[in-house]
């Protein structure tokens, strides 16, 4: 072959890997954010990325697109290693065009979702994008309708994580919303489907970009993004964080990861930590933190319905699910977005053959009209139908409350708890002692002499007899009450029982969750 061709193919090559020139990238380190092929090369182990698809062009010939150059269509395609496993990945490149999604874009980023279907490889989309490519009209509108079905298709056989680096708006946000994952960075990502311009015309709000759609609104109040970065490179090293947990592919398990800790390791600090008032609230993180290999818990939804903990962790070594109440938020209750957001995390642990752990101190469904009106009923159900669901290995451990339709939607041994343990401070009951020593003895009371006196007797009596686990362990509702001490070290021995477990469903096209 002649040094001719080859100089053509490095001149070529250069030209593309130049983007959108230098004084475009200089603007994207300006404003605090990496190029596309920067944030490629911090996602993958060193020297493993495989770009695909560099050289194809758009097919644009309306208002002067046919003069346009139009490096690598505006984002990057490809495969590399994260960890050593395999994983695909695309990067929308600011640069060129603003990462405007035209036709063969899009053809791009679906081509190198296809691959990952066909060789079992997660999908990371790192977004930053002006969105579609106006210029070339319903070309680009198919183009995104074209990412949403094979985002569809994808959900649940290979793990779909997105990060939005930059902004993402109209039909753009409905790709990351139909993955597992949304990571946004602080400041300079926002994510909405009509911006501020067009709110202001059409009902006259005034608010701003980062305000309607910035990582903080979504992280917190809409609860559409499950992690928040720093920065770029912050997010980068989440993601990679985030896939060590995961599998491939649905038909793998999570890799098993050496660890020092000892799964018999004690936890005497765990025998004190209940408050003697059952009034007063505790960190169920603290709880999380001792059970878990190395106090590791990579939370997710961290600052969305704070009331409810959701992340993954590590027992011996294999990765878990935990779900958990928060006591120190709305005393643990449940409500609209406590419902969804744990039945969201429990479907995708189950997608991914990853076993779930339920930590359970819940007074009740959170009462109030602005919770009925906003169709509680449906929300919760959505928790009762995920835990029924799922056929992962199931372990519940009720340290303290558990009250009640709650108690159920916390994964009750009716729901298909694989090995339900408790604490000897758990009480299962209906509902707490105050409310049902208030209707059983309401007539005892009522006579009393001293109602007041009485009613507090009731109270004692009903908490002496009801309020504790050994009712609910009696009826075999319980699998064990156990010493709080040896909680990592039951947990660890249940996952390791519970491994080869295998359960059926019926055959159907799919069941009909209640959105």
């Amino acid at each position: 072959m002649s040094q001719e061709k080859l100089n053509l193919l490095y001149e070529k090559r250069s030209k593309i890997e130049l983007g959108g020139g230098q004084k475009r990238i200089d603007k994207q380190h300006a404003s605090g954010k990496l190029t596309a092929r920067e944030r490629l090369n911090l996602l993958f182990d060193e020297n493993t990325f495989v770009e695909l698809d560099a050289f194809v062009k758009h097919r644009c010939s309306n208002f002067g697109m046919e003069k346009q150059e139009v490096p690598g269509e505006g984002v990057i395609c490809g495969y590399g290693k994260v960890e050593g496993r395999l994983v695909c990945a695309f990067a929308q490149d600011f640069t060129v065009l603003g990462g405007s999604l035209g036709e063969m874009h899009a053809k791009k980023i679906g081509k190198v979702m296809d691959m990952a279907l066909k060789v079992g490889a997660p999908v990371v989309g790192l977004n930053d994008s002006g969105g579609a490519r106006i210029q070339e009209g319903v070309d680009a509108l198919a183009g995104y309708g074209e990412i949403f079905y094979k985002n569809t298709i994808a959900s649940g056989v290979v793990p779909q994580i997105s990060a939005i680096m930059g902004p993402c708006a109209g039909g753009a946000v409905y790709s990351p919303a139909l993955t597992d994952f949304i990571y946004m960075v602080d400041k300079t990502s926002q994510m909405f489907i009509t911006g501020p311009q067009v709110i202001k015309t059409v009902t006259g709000e005034e608010v701003s970009a980062e305000s309607l759609g910035g990582a903080s609104t979504h992280n917190t109040t809409s609860g559409v993004a499950h992690f928040i970065a720093n920065n770029d490179e912050d997010c980068i090293q989440q993601i990679r964080k985030l896939l060590s947990f995961l599998p491939s592919n649905n038909s793998e398990k999570a890799p098993i990861i050496d660890t020092i800790d000892d799964a018999n390791r004690k936890n005497d600090i765990l025998n004190s930590i209940i408050p003697d008032d059952a009034k007063n609230p505790y960190d169920m993180k603290e709880i999380i933190y001792e059970i878990v290999d190395e106090c590791d818990f990579y939370e997710v939804q961290p600052y969305f319905a704070q009331n409810m903990i959701t992340g993954f962790a590590r027992v011996n070594g294999e990765s878990i699910g935990i779900i958990a109440n928060q006591p120190k938020v709305m005393a643990g209750s449940l409500d609209i977005n406590a419902s969804d957001k744990s039945a969201r995390f429990i479907r995708t642990c189950d997608a991914f053959n990853i076993p779930i752990i339920t930590l359970v101190d819940v007074p009740g469904f959170l009462p109030g009209t602005s919770q009925e009106y906003g169709g509680i009923i449906r929300h919760g159900a959505k928790m009762l139908y995920a835990y029924s669901e799922a056929t992962v290995p199931k372990i519940t451990l009720i340290t303290r409350k558990a009250y009640g339709g709650s108690y159920l939607a916390m994964c009750s041994k009716d729901l298909g708890a694989d090995m339900v343990l408790a604490w000897p401070s758990a009480e299962v009951a209906v509902m707490g002692p105050s409310g049902a020593a208030n209707i059983i003895f309401k007539n005892d009371i009522k006579n009393a002499q001293n109602p007041k006196e009485m009613r507090e007797v009731k109270i004692n009596e009903y908490s002496d007899e009801f309020a504790t686990p050994y009712k609910a362990a009696e009826r075999g509702y319980l699998d064990d009450v156990i010493e709080p001490a040896y909680s990592r070290v039951r947990i660890a021995d249940a996952l390791d029982t519970l491994s080869s477990k295998r359960e059926e469903r019926p055959p159907k096209k799919h069941g009909n969750i209640p959105l």
